[in-house]
């Protein structure tokens, strides 16, 4: 019997040991940042992940290969750490030429920020009135963000109105069936996902109710795996959405001035868009990159200037990567495939005709057809649609 208590004893230390020996070598096999292929540096905020998973693939098996190197604390994290030149510090994910996300160290200085990330503009980001001139904010593609219940919940529709009292009271508000705030999940401040929804249904983000999930993905997690199916409600980008839509179900939106709801899609599983593409459903956000600017308006970081190119189209993507195909596959919208545009989130929306459109190229990756006529050149296609783009007739 006095032996007995020190076995335990024993096995932990020697436990302990194994797992300590064990997270020094995963510590040691870990890449050092620094000596991956032509390292681009990016933070901010977790929506376009998805997005940025199928990029650094192409980019890591491009020629020559590069590495977008990112961290995901908050959509604001992005514009502030480029304004305030702060280094990001300890690890963080790349995607290697298999897709696998792998995990890099940085310097113990910290690596400069290339390109800071956000869904959202920079004057809606706590600490932020306006950008300095000397920080540019390029816009990319166009991410919806939606409501989702669990697979379990019959929870189908929610108005503007209902997600005031659900967000805004919780369980005083008394919208039914979500009255319950361990089971109302919401976002922090610097989400660019609690940004748009607040700014929606006009509750200041800062009080938005519930339990923060921190990142889109463990909103998912925490909403698909509720004790309480249909009680439980969060909030994520439509990428995040998309990529989960085997555990939760996203909600039809109606907002202050529709008599109906809206998917961003014209079905609830769709993946056309097309009421985010013309304007019906209007919670979405342009992926903005922020970075340094000189004195000509360009970007003066070569790394950053060729991500934001590969985006705008003001340069060619490696070859071999494909960007406004990778953008679809991962469930965004390339901006050639809208037909509205803001100049501030949850804004007004005005018309917009792209330079180079892409609607039927979109609807042809994103749904796998489309009623466009295919073609190779201009001559093929008909009045109604003369212009022949990425082997589809467009309007112009």
């Amino acid at each position: 019997m006095v032996h007995r208590p020190r076995a335990p004893r024993r096995l932990g230390v020697a436990v302990m040991a194994a797992l300590t020996i064990g997270t020094v070598n995963a510590a040691a096999l870990a890449a050092d940042c620094a000596t991956l292929p032509s390292p681009i540096y990016g933070i901010g905020g977790s929506a376009p992940r998805p997005l940025f998973a199928r990029l650094g693939q192409a980019l890591s098996q491009a020629t020559p290969p590069e590495t977008f190197i990112y961290q995901a604390p908050g959509a604001c994290h992005g514009p502030n750490y480029v304004i305030a030149g702060t280094r990001i510090t300890g690890t963080a994910s790349y995607w290697d030429a298999a897709g696998v996300e792998q995990t890099c160290d940085l310097p113990l200085t910290g690596a400069n920020v290339d390109v800071g990330v956000a869904n959202t503009f920079a004057d809606n980001c706590p600490g932020i009135d306006a950008l300095p001139q000397n920080v540019g904010d390029f816009q990319g593609p166009v991410n919806p963000f939606v409501f989702i219940v669990p697979k379990a919940s019959s929870q189908t529709t929610i108005s503007a109105a209902a997600a005031y009292f659900v967000y805004g009271f919780g369980e005083t508000g008394q919208a039914q069936p979500w009255v319950d705030e361990s089971q109302i999940i919401k976002r922090d401040p610097n989400s660019a996902a609690a940004i748009i929804i607040a700014l929606a249904i006009g509750v200041p983000v800062e009080r938005l109710k519930g339990v923060d999930a921190l990142t889109n993905p463990n909103t998912v997690l925490l909403v698909s795996g509720s004790p309480a199916p249909e009680r439980a409600i969060g909030f994520v980008s439509g990428e995040v959405a998309e990529a989960n839509a085997s555990v939760i179900n996203v909600l039809a939106y109606q907002h202050s001035d529709q008599s109906c709801g809206y998917w961003p899609s014209s079905t609830a599983t769709g993946f056309d868009k097309r009421n985010v593409r013309d304007g019906h459903y209007p919670l979405w956000g342009a992926l903005h990159f922020f970075t340094r600017l000189g004195s000509n308006g360009a970007p003066t970081n070569p790394a950053a200037a060729r991500l934001i190119g590969y985006f705008t189209g003001a340069l060619p993507p490696p070859s071999g990567v494909d960007v406004p195909a990778i953008t679809i596959a991962a469930g965004s919208i390339p901006s050639c495939a809208m037909r509205v545009q803001r100049d501030r989130d949850v804004g007004p929306l005005a018309s917009f005709a792209p330079e180079d459109p892409c609607g039927c190229y979109f609807e042809r990756v994103a749904t796998g057809a489309t009623t466009c006529q295919a073609c190779t050149d201009s001559s093929e296609c008909p009045d109604s649609a003369p212009a022949c783009r990425r082997g589809y007739c467009e309007d112009y």
